[in-house]
């Protein structure tokens, strides 16, 4: 059975940091791409960043130079490092795996249970 696990959300001010961590098993990690995925309140799902097997990144245009995704196949996780966070970051956070990750999560097989990421100004 697939399992991935989102932790490292939390409540922090306007400025500061958080690094997410989502942890797979169940799966051959390092065939899958991997995406972060965020949803706010009243608004629609948003890919945040995504990472393929071999290293290439993606990121929105709303989280360039600020996010940093990676991921250490040896752990079988990803990790999404968000610097200068923004009260508008603020969303529940999700781990997905797939084939290929796009922004309408057309090819994700798995979701995480989501992280809350909240930005206080």
């Amino acid at each position: 059975q697939v399992h991935l696990v989102e932790s490292g959300g939390g409540l922090v001010l306007a400025g500061g940091s958080l690094r997410l961590s989502c942890a797979a098993s169940g799966l051959t990690f390092g065939i899958y791409a991997i995406g972060w995925y965020r949803q706010a309140p009243g608004k629609e799902r948003e890919l945040a960043a995504a990472i393929s097997s071999g290293g290439r990144t993606v990121y929105a245009d709303s989280v360039k130079g600020r996010f940093t995704i990676s991921r250490d196949n040896a752990k079988n996780t990803v990790y999404l490092q968000m610097n200068s966070l923004e009260p508008e970051d603020t969303a529940v956070y999700y781990c997905a795996a797939g084939s290929f990750i796009t922004t309408q999560a057309v090819g994700v097989n798995y979701w995480g249970q989501g992280t809350q990421v909240t930005v206080s100004s």
